[in-house]
């Protein structure tokens, strides 16, 4: 597991450009990170390489994928990667995110049986986040079968965007110990914490506040919800 030293690498250590991932809607880059004894792969998301959206606000999907990682670890639940803003990258700020090696080939639609238990946390993390492109592709599983969420630029939107491919659950009762994570989030997000000057620097205040609103909401949530008949519900492509 990641400690305290791998976030300061992140956020210190010298960048090298190593490739760049080409099946992508925005400009992805492998990076090589040097601090001191360490030495690791993380993915280096641009500011200037986002591709505009409509709906979200200009050069702020790197700063949705380091609070994204702020959530998670305030959940405790460490589904998020080591993820930092930087403003001194190669091309610019951006956001940099510890590199998971994995298997491509394994995804949401051929997880095994024991993998598959283990989304109730996920799904909850992305309605929590609002993410609006959970596709099948971005969990992946490391090689002592830790579990990672990855690709979170498109979240915290204060209208529901929520898409996602994981809706097996719905009608589902939630894990009780998971609303009692959410119920401690709330908490945090309710007072001036750490956590909220933390977000506050990535996200707008309404977006801060609509965060809340959902952590509130969800941690009286009994079962999974059912897709929504009135808006889209799953990402495209799917993987």
């Amino acid at each position: 597991m990641f400690n305290e030293n791998s976030l300061i690498a992140l956020e210190t250590g010298t960048l090298t450009l190593e490739g760049e991932f080409i099946h992508g809607a925005n400009t992805t880059f492998l990076v090589q990170v040097q601090h001191q004894a360490e030495d690791f792969r993380a993915v280096y998301k641009p500011q200037q390489g986002e591709r505009p959206l409509w709906d979200f606000p200009e050069n702020t999907l790197a700063h949705r994928e380091t609070a994204a990682y702020l959530v998670s670890q305030a959940l405790g639940w460490e589904l998020v990667p080591p993820t930092v803003y930087r403003s001194d990258g190669p091309y610019g700020p951006g956001s940099v995110q510890h590199f998971i090696p994995h298997n491509p080939e394994y995804h949401y639609f051929n997880l095994s049986d024991e993998h598959f238990q283990r989304m109730p946390p996920v799904i909850l993390f992305d309605m929590l986040i609002n993410n609006a492109d959970r596709k099948g592709s971005h969990l992946v599983f490391d090689a002592d079968d830790h579990l990672w969420l990855i690709d979170h630029g498109i979240c915290f939107h204060v209208e529901e965007k929520l898409r996602t491919v994981i809706w097996d659950f719905a009608g589902e009762p939630v894990p009780p110990e998971l609303l009692a994570d959410l119920q401690a989030l709330n908490e945090k997000l309710r007072t001036r914490s750490a956590l909220v000057a933390a977000l506050e620097e990535h996200l707008a205040p309404e977006e801060t506040a609509a965060l809340q609103t959902r952590a509130e909401i969800l941690q009286t949530l009994e079962i999974f919800p059912h897709p929504p008949n009135d808006r889209r519900a799953y990402p495209y492509p799917p993987l």
